[in-house]
């Protein structure tokens, strides 16, 4: 049996080097893919993509587990909103590939996590809203360019506990955002501490779909990624 495929999404920015002095790149930390591959996956970046967007079946048959990246801000647009002043670097066109790959990954039941935006735009695909500035903002992004550290406390029994193995866990965060309305088939199972920000959600009528608000992957002792690489492993099994 091969490694089971994952794709991960990736950002849209800006960049410069030799004689491309300032172009548009698709980016992705590589803790991302190095998480995956540390842990038996084969990961696969996905660049935001029209035709992706419009036939988004096509790559997930190419596919044994989608990983929704973290990123700037979602277009408000996306969930109905108009933009608050603090959300900012937002790319419609990545929301859109991503929404149409995040709600056909869990119509076909492919085991799916999403990490800090990964999470808002699960949310908002299932017909979810966002917190565009969170009261508490400062508990999860006290520092520019830093990443903040504070408690979880996450619902026993709950798939986000059985991933990290314990119901608290110490995280790094870096958002500004949160979760508003919860979308349609989604139960939150876990919070910050201190604060009530939720911190982990899940659609417990599908085979493994999981968001989590922190940044798993920059944690080399993080089961999260190894979790969603065995519950991919399972659907080439």
């Amino acid at each position: 049996m091969g490694r089971p495929v994952i794709g991960i999404s990736s950002m849209i920015e800006r960049a410069a080097w030799t004689v491309w002095e300032d172009v548009e790149v698709n980016v992705s930390q590589r803790s991302y893919s190095e998480g995956i591959d540390r842990t038996g996956g084969l990961p696969l970046l996905l660049p935001p993509s029209e035709a992706g967007t419009a036939e988004p079946g096509a790559i997930l048959d190419r596919l044994d587990g989608l990983l929704l990246a973290g990123g700037a801000d979602l277009d408000p647009a996306t969930y109905g909103a108009d933009a608050d002043p603090t959300t900012t670097n937002s790319r419609a066109e990545r929301d859109r590939f991503e929404v149409a790959l995040a709600r056909a990954a869990l119509e076909r039941e492919l085991p799916l996590l999403g990490i800090c935006r990964g999470m808002q735009l699960l949310n908002v695909a299932c017909g979810g809203t966002l917190v565009q500035h969170l009261p508490d903002a400062e508990l999860h992004l006290h520092t520019p360019g830093q990443f903040s550290d504070h408690g979880v406390r996450l619902e026993p029994g709950s798939l986000a506990a059985r991933v990290v193995g314990s119901q608290r866990v110490s995280v790094r965060s870096h958002h500004h955002q949160g979760i508003d309305r919860l979308g349609d088939g989604l139960r939150a199972t876990g919070w910050a501490d201190p604060g009530e920000a939720i911190e982990a959600i899940e659609a417990p009528d599908r085979r493994w779909a999981l968001g989590i608000l922190w940044h798993a992957e920059e944690d080399p002792s993080t089961q999260v990624l190894a979790e969603l690489t065995a519950a991919a492993r399972q659907v080439t099994a």
